[in-house]
């Protein structure tokens, strides 16, 4: 017996077991990458926007705020040294670390804004203390949901439910014909493809051309686009998922057509030419960690190159937003004043959230319950609140209100600081635990290729920076149409999906 045993454990010779081999090359891998990005999230960025020339004051929020942005990159470096994939997670510290930590750090420095301060510096002060406790508490309900063990849904005799949500195959064909036919209305609604690759700006004029807009309602035309869009993105996740996890699905003909044919449908609807960046970037997200589900390399990838994108790529992403006469000319000496002139306003919209909320008091959840409540038209809802942002920017007396309003304004708005904290750590708590539950689902032992949450969590994780960019009202409508869409292919019989494998 202990010969066996023995023999069991001694790898054959000429083919030395390769079971340890991976996780001790990145083990090693890891504490060689661990420092200088560390360093490099941590102190070098930091200690060269720092060094920038500016007439900023190095008073209070110039201390907190690089606290902030030293907190947000431990926690980014974390997330991209961890050996668990934390997809949501990885996401929201990559977005504070950018757009809460080192965009408003060089604001500080510079002595400029992307938007106008109204408010006091105090102001300023509270909001940027007021974003570090919400992070706080953020990972404070990341901490909580870790302690937590999950609960597996254990399956009936029969395998008619209880299993892991599945995509039904007949309602995922369905949901393939409603892409095409919705995305279909959409390009000819707008006058066909052509129009798709002009330019934002015409996409929006034509848009309000075509009579689906009414005047201080855009519920018709958000249901146009939305329909016309992510149908067509979660058919072509879900066929990409088959291709990926499935041999059979790769050698069948009919599957790959399908799959061209809404590779192709998503370039004319989902094209970065024509869409706002953050939504393309969801796109981009969604689809990479769909592709590669299990590939370690390519969520750390993500992560570290995140960084560089979204200081270098993201503020001259719009040259396609507008017309030839019509595109912001580029006008930057350094890396760095593109974070100070156009995109990072998210801060400084928090301190005039401030402002705004001691002159007018809170609003007790009418701002929320606007944003849940996105499909009624204002026509039926005459009172119905408008963005967050868009509220805010007319108090500041701006023509153009199309401007932030970051996950933690809404809740201040509406809830005040306690409402703020616990909200973050509710989101925190969620979004640990979806981030464990998508670990199991893109696993070998786990679903399958028609999971639900393995497409889910990477579209949640991609639409996570319009969610924490806001405003809510303008974010809430494409997620409900998702959500409405996985809904109705969901189900929990595990029958046909072992057949699909």
């Amino acid at each position: 017996m202990t010969s066996v045993h023995t023999s069991a454990r001694t790898p054959t010779r000429g083919k030395p077991s390769d079971a340890p081999a991976r996780p001790i090359a990145w083990a090693m891998l890891s504490r060689a990458l661990s420092v200088p990005l560390i360093l490099g999230l941590v102190c070098f960025l930091p200690a060269v926007i720092a060094a920038q020339p500016g007439s900023g004051v190095r008073d209070t929020a110039y201390w907190l705020q690089l606290v902030l942005t030293c907190y947000a990159g431990a926690r980014l470096a974390t997330m991209i040294l961890s050996t668990r994939r934390r997809l949501l997670q990885g996401v929201f510290w990559m977005f504070v670390y950018i757009a809460m930590g080192v965009a408003p750090f060089a604001q500080v420095v510079i002595g400029q804004t992307p938007t106008p301060m109204v408010g006091p510096r105090q102001d300023l002060v509270t909001a940027i203390a007021m974003v570090l406790v919400g992070c706080a508490a953020y990972d404070l309900g990341a901490l909580l949901a870790s302690r937590r063990p999950l609960r597996r849904r254990a399956p009936s005799a029969r395998g008619s439910g209880g299993g892991p949500a599945l995509a039904h195959p007949l309602r995922l064909r369905l949901l393939v014909v409603l892409a095409f036919a919705a995305s279909a209305f959409y390009v000819l609604k707008l006058g066909g493809p052509a129009v798709f690759f002009s330019s934002r700006q015409e996409i929006n004029e034509t848009v309000a051309a075509s009579g689906v807009v009414t005047e201080g309602s855009n519920v018709g035309s958000a249901f146009i686009k939305g329909f016309g869009q992510v149908p067509a993105l979660l058919a072509l996740l879900f066929y990409t998922r088959r291709l990926a996890t499935s041999h059979r699905a790769r050698r069948t003909p009919s599957t790959v057509l399908v799959w061209v044919a809404l590779a192709a449908l998503n370039l004319v609807v989902n094209n970065p030419v024509s869409n706002a960046r953050y939504w393309f970037l969801t796109v981009l997200m969604a689809f990479v960690f769909t592709a590669f589900p299990s590939s370690a390399a390519f969520y750390r990838t993500v992560l570290a190159t995140g960084v560089v994108g979204a200081l270098v790529v993201f503020p001259y992403a719009d040259r396609f937003r507008y017309e030839e006469g019509g595109q912001r000319p580029v006008q930057s000496a350094s890396v760095f004043e593109p974070l100070v002139t156009k995109d990072y306003d998210q801060m400084v919209m928090f301190a005039n959230t401030i402002s705004w909320v001691d002159t007018r008091g809170h609003t007790y959840g009418r701002q929320l319950t606007g944003s849940a409540l996105f499909f009624v038209p204002r026509a039926v809802w005459s009172g119905k609140p408008e963005d967050t942002g868009v509220r805010v920017g007319q108090w500041m007396g701006l023509r153009m209100t199309n401007l932030s309003a970051p996950l933690w304004t809404e809740f201040w708005v509406d809830l005040g600081p306690a409402g703020m904290v616990g909200g973050m750590a509710l989101i925190g708590y969620a979004a640990a635990r979806t981030d464990r539950r998508y670990a199991l689902a893109v696993t070998r032992a786990g679903p399958g290729s028609g999971s639900v949450l393995a497409i889910a969590a990477p579209l949640i994780a991609g639409y996570t920076f319009i969610l924490l960019r806001g405003p809510l009202l303008q974010a809430v409508g494409k997620l409900a149409i998702a959500a409405l869409c996985l809904m109705l292919i969901t189900t929990f019989r595990e029958q046909r999906a072992a057949r699909r494998r």
